[in-house]
């Protein structure tokens, strides 16, 4: 009897070894097929996510054929202003606009490499940097809540020619500014910030001094640990005049210029 079945069981196990469904080859090409679509739809996600950024920031980014594409974003005042016009540090400068963004400023520029000032500085400093290329945004305190800071405060902190200060006494809540050029407005998370700092944030075609330096100079110069104060008082009779030429004309002149 154990003879006649030995037969018959090698026949079953042949039977199903011959015509049977390959499970493991049917689960293996499964997962290949799984993980390669994986591997697609994620590598599909990154280069659409990098394309949309990519779409977001390019109509304004600076180029030989577009030198100025802050002029696109709606609320930006322009003005031209000679560059190179210092004053000391007692005298006063009379800016058309409050805050000036152009025209005679102290001969020490403000660090502006990250720097988040929690007191306000003096004007006639702050517009030196910008003469650097660097942007400044300046808030109103009385306006912008601690959340409100705090969104600002990530676009500036540790980031080059960036600065950022409170300016008592602001017409709104917030003011952006780059050499010639400023805009007003009062929602931290207004899109339009994000665009004035990428067109102009050393911008080569819109600011005097190409290459100038935004690094402190320290003590005895501007210690930005002890920045010069903001005087919120009217600039006087004595005060330098500050007046603009060609107000909305072309695009300010580059040098490379590395004067402070």
């Amino acid at each position: 009897m154990a003879g006649k079945q030995r037969p018959s069981s090698r026949k079953t196990q042949n039977t199903l070894a011959g015509s049977g469904v390959p499970w493991i080859t049917v689960v293996a090409v499964a997962a290949v097929v799984v993980f390669a679509g994986g591997i697609f739809g994620y590598v599909f996600v990154l280069y659409s996510d990098k394309t949309e950024r990519a779409a977001a920031v390019a109509p304004w980014t600076p180029s030989e054929t577009n030198r100025d594409p802050s002029r696109a974003i709606p609320g930006v005042v322009v003005k031209n202003y000679e560059a190179g016009q210092h004053v000391q540090g007692a005298q006063r400068v009379a800016y058309e606009a409050r805050p000036g963004f152009g025209g005679p400023h102290d001969g020490v520029w403000a660090a502006c490499n990250g720097q988040v000032y929690e007191t306000a500085v003096r004007t006639e400093n702050l517009v030196h940097s910008l003469e650097h290329g660097a942007v400044w945004i300046a808030y109103n305190p009385d306006r912008l809540d601690d959340a409100g800071v705090a969104v600002l405060r990530k676009r500036v902190d540790g980031q080059q020619y960036m600065t950022m200060s409170p300016y008592p006494g602001l017409d709104g809540a917030i003011s952006l500014q780059s050499w010639g050029h400023q805009l007003k407005l009062n929602d931290p998370n207004d899109p339009r910030i994000d665009q004035f700092i990428r067109a102009l944030r050393t911008n080569q075609y819109t600011y005097p001094e190409v290459g100038a330096s935004c690094e402190a100079l320290g003590p005895g110069t501007f210690d930005p640990a002890a920045p010069p104060p903001f005087n919120p008082s009217p600039p006087g009779p004595g005060a330098v005049p500050a007046s603009a030429a060609n107000a909305g004309g072309g695009d300010a002149p580059s040098s490379d210029r590395q004067g402070a």
